[in-house]
């Protein structure tokens, strides 16, 4: 094939070609992930990386559900164990355990946080109609966590509001098995 072949496939100035192009829609994306046996999903424009799990530096006297820090490419990044902050079930870490790194601004600044998972699942279209407001109806995760609820096929994602993750508090949670 020569190359005024070829030019011929190629649009025009205002022409579009956008054939098989699936992914373009005027739905939010969320990456979604399992905590137990419960779905939750993050806004996908904050996820920084997904890594493998290893283990992270401790830091003395902190919360028992942050595990403690690693260094990714000179920035110093907190990791914090979902699980154990929001209480669910007990914590094993597996092949399938992974380290979900978030960029959130807070406070006007750019934070890198991760967080500890069982496992990364898809990547979840919502429209914001699909979006349900969460009942205060008293679970392990503060509403303030929450920004709301979508049906997925036969399940329930919990959709989690980025900024409220990075607040490190205090909690009763028991250990964790490494």
């Amino acid at each position: 094939m020569d190359i005024q072949s070829l030019a011929k496939d190629i649009p025009s100035q205002g022409e579009q070609s956008l054939e098989g192009i699936e992914f373009i829609n005027n739905a939010e994306q969320y990456l979604t992930f399992v905590l137990g046996n419960e779905q939750f999903a993050i806004d996908i424009l904050c996820v920084e990386e997904i890594r493998n799990w290893e283990r992270p530096t401790q830091i003395p006297n902190s919360p028992n559900y942050v595990k403690g820090v690693i260094n990714m490419r000179g920035i110093i990044v907190p990791i914090i164990d979902l699980r154990m902050k929001f209480g669910i079930g007990q914590c094993t870490y597996t092949v399938t355990t992974v380290v979900v790194v978030l960029t959130i601004e807070v406070e006007h600044k750019s934070k890198v946080i991760g967080f500890v998972v069982d496992a990364v699942s898809d990547v979840l279209n919502a429209e914001a109609d699909d979006i349900k407001k969460a009942p205060a109806f008293g679970g392990s995760i503060p509403p303030e966590f929450i920004t709301g609820l979508v049906n997925q096929d036969t399940n329930v994602v919990t959709l989690l509001t980025p900024e409220a993750l990075y607040k490190i508090e205090k909690h009763q949670i028991d250990g964790c098995n490494q």
